[in-house]
């Protein structure tokens, strides 16, 4: 895979601001024996489901009011299949390709030749200026609402290239679960991604149950303007927010309002949220989804292009937060399985 990939947060700054079918799991439908029945026992399992009760349970010392249960989840990686490359980058890649057609000159034009060529080497060695220039030519100079409709039927017809499935079929169905667990013991739970925010907030709701006010993501500017006498807001081609890295305990602040109690990861772009989540000096929970299933997802951390797990790999265990061993910790990893 091409080295323009590996840096996380240069990529997010590309693909910022950046209705599918539902997934098929009830959200409510869960066995009150067992709310994490993909989950196999084991210390992960217990970790979430002793966490719960302590927190949930009145009287005991790290009761948890209901107002206070925030737990923030990051999405790549996280809540759904990032590899070979993140979604919202081939959503970028594929919009090349439709647009191509009223862009004649991108036949000779690099970045946007390479993409046409499918020549992901010299686009790799476009770096991050080209990426920028991909994503703004084809996320910005237009409204929201477009935007939306654009990005709402590549969602709907797309296909993994592995999996020959939507995107939104790659959802972790154990960690649908924990999502479905936690807002049922009071809980309110946020998406904190690195991805487009405007690129995410159309099917969140149906996908994982999230709502789009509870969506944290990485934006570019808008303005707004009276067009044809109807209001609108148009997307400019300038960066507003990254949510990754550093700037994810800053979106939670800016968005949520409240320091979360429980957190869940994958890569080095969710160290810092995890640290603002769990260093607070009360009982929190921070989880950290750890890819090692090549046969049945990906196998990959410390020097993948993509989610890389190096430093908060580190940092888990001198903070005692939860690896989630995908191989070892679940029964399965989608609902299709």
């Amino acid at each position: 895979m091409p080295r323009f990939l590996v840096d996380r947060r240069a990529t997010l700054g590309a693909l910022l601001a950046s209705a599918a079918a539902a997934a098929p799991f009830s959200m409510h439908a869960i066995a009150q024996d067992d709310p994490l029945p993909s989950w196999n026992d084991g210390r992960s399992k217990q970790s979430i489901l002793s966490f719960v009760a302590a927190v949930t349970r009145e009287g005991s010392p790290d009761f948890v009011p209901a107002p206070q249960r925030i737990a923030t989840f990051d999405n790549d990686g996280t809540l759904w299949c990032e590899q070979p490359m993140y979604v919202q980058l081939a959503f970028a890649l594929d919009r090349v390709k439709a647009l191509s057609n009223a862009h004649p000159e991108w036949k000779t034009q690099q970045p946007f030749k390479a993409v046409l060529d499918g020549d992901l080497e010299t686009l790799a060695q476009s770096g991050t200026k080209g990426l920028v220039e991909l994503v703004m030519a084809t996320h910005a100079g237009m409204s929201t609402a477009n935007f939306e409709a654009i990005a709402s039927d590549w969602i709907k017809t797309a296909r993994h290239p592995k999996f020959k499935r939507p995107y939104t079929d790659l959802v972790y169905r154990p960690m649908l679960e924990v999502l479905a667990y936690l807002r049922a013991n009071g809980f309110k739970t946020f998406i904190v991604s690195g991805g487009g925010i405007e690129f995410m907030r159309p099917w969140t709701e149906k996908v994982y149950g999230v709502p789009p006010e509870q969506v944290v993501g990485s934006s570019i500017k808008t303005e707004f303007k009276i067009i044809d006498s109807s209001p609108a807001l148009i997307r400019l081609p300038q960066v507003d927010f990254v949510d990754d890295g550093p700037g994810k305990p800053v979106g939670i602040h800016s968005h949520i309002g409240r320091r979360p109690i429980a957190a869940f990861g994958n890569s080095d772009g969710d160290l810092q949220m995890l640290q603002w989540t769990t260093l607070a000096g009360s009982r929190r929970l921070g989880l950290i989804v750890h890819h090692t299933d090549a046969e049945r997802e990906y196998a990959y951390d410390r020097t993948s292009h993509f989610g890389r797990l190096d430093k908060a790999l580190d940092a888990a265990e001198a903070n005692s937060w939860t690896v989630a061993d995908m191989k070892q910790d679940w029964k399965r990893v989608f609902s299709f399985e």
